[in-house]
């Protein structure tokens, strides 16, 4: 008996190549494996290919000969990220739905659906590297950077817990994109050569602009530039990002870009032109602060960040200011962004995270 064989583990399957060799491996090692298609969306009005998906994923679990089921999510789902996106864009700020959808949902719901079935472990198509540090008695884990630097995905990881941790695999997190499809292909799957999916968690490539209009409605407001001059109307300020310049519809030619938003007065800010010094900043203030290793580190901290996903790592000092975290960086950052997160690392391990004031 190969010492995997008693475990089981239940594998979030998105009907995406990821997902699928995740499984694969996981039943190649021995493991009890069954997959899961978490249906979290159903609005006839902004349709996600869910149905197709699904399919996919009960084809690859066909092909891998395991116990397949749907479970609905769609009410906590809706309830949980959306309307958290919803109101986070209604206060002025740019949420992450990813890291909420992680943190709620697939380490959240599926996780606890998963233990009350008897499950071990869950498992999903995540590009990270779990790591247990065996310095420390008890099982205290971590979360590394992926191989595939490209794809790694711990930054909409952060708000993860010990616990959660202590019951999640990710198997590829050592691998790359390229060798998970060539993987997928050995394997004989027939998500191989599927495209990746695009846009919101679970939604995909929704018009995030109609579906918010939908939920916020518009409201003109006035565009100011840093000086005090008005140069325009916006429909809201919920339309619009930090360091955004498309879609603002006015200026004649003078390309302007978003440095402030108040959802209170419902005034946009702008600056002209991409280097204005409104758009950057080296500090910044951080609330509903996690660290993944359940103990807060001592501070000053001197480490890495980055205040978005892709963002080539930043060096960084973090002190604690009251109930948050400060963050000064050695360099000027471009359009921080209240709402979104900003990531911790040290030496390739992702530390933990907390939401931009």
């Amino acid at each position: 008996m190969r010492p995997n064989q008693a475990k089981k583990v239940v594998v979030g399957m998105s009907g995406g190549v990821d997902s699928s060799v995740a499984a694969a491996l996981l039943k190649k090692e021995g493991y009890d494996v069954s997959g899961v298609f978490m249906k979290n969306w159903a609005d006839p009005k902004y349709p996600c290919p869910w149905k197709e998906d699904r399919r996919d994923a009960m084809r690859v679990a066909a092909v891998l000969d395991i116990q397949f089921e749907t479970w609905d999510f769609t009410k906590e789902y809706r309830a949980s990220v959306v309307d958290y996106m919803v109101r986070e864009y209604a206060a002025g700020r740019t949420p992450n739905p990813d890291v909420m959808c992680n943190r709620e949902i697939k380490f959240g719901l599926f996780l606890e659906w998963a233990l009350e079935r008897g499950a071990d472990y869950v498992a999903t198509g995540h590009y990270v590297k779990k790591i247990k540090n065996e310095k420390l008695k008890s099982k205290n884990y971590r979360l590394a950077i992926a191989k595939d630097l490209n794809k790694d995905q711990s930054y909409f990881l952060w708000t993860l817990t010990q616990e959660q941790l202590a019951h999640s695999l990710f198997p590829i997190g050592d691998y790359t994109k390229p060798e998970v499809r060539k993987l997928a292909r050995k394997f004989g799957l027939p998500t191989a050569d599927k495209p990746d999916s695009q846009g919101i968690c679970f939604i995909g490539e929704i018009d995030l602009g109609a579906f918010l209009r939908d939920e916020l409605g518009t409201k003109l407001g006035k565009v100011l530039t840093t000086a005090g001059k008005i140069v325009g109307e916006h429909e809201g300020v919920q339309f619009y990002t930090i360091g955004q310049r498309h879609g603002l519809g006015f200026g004649g030619g003078i390309p302007f870009y978003v440095v402030e938003k108040d959802a209170k007065t419902n005034m946009l800010v702008v600056a002209e032109g991409p280097n204005d010094n409104a758009l950057f900043s080296k500090e910044l203030t951080v609330e509903s602060i996690n660290w993944i290793s359940g103990e807060t580190p001592t501070f000053p901290l001197r480490c890495e960040a980055r205040i978005r996903y892709k963002q080539p790592l930043q060096a960084c000092s973090v002190e604690r200011i009251a109930d948050s975290i400060g963050i000064t960086f050695g360099e000027e950052q471009r359009a921080v962004t209240p709402g979104q997160s900003v990531v911790f690392y040290k030496k390739g391990v992702m530390l933990g995270g907390g939401i931009i004031q």
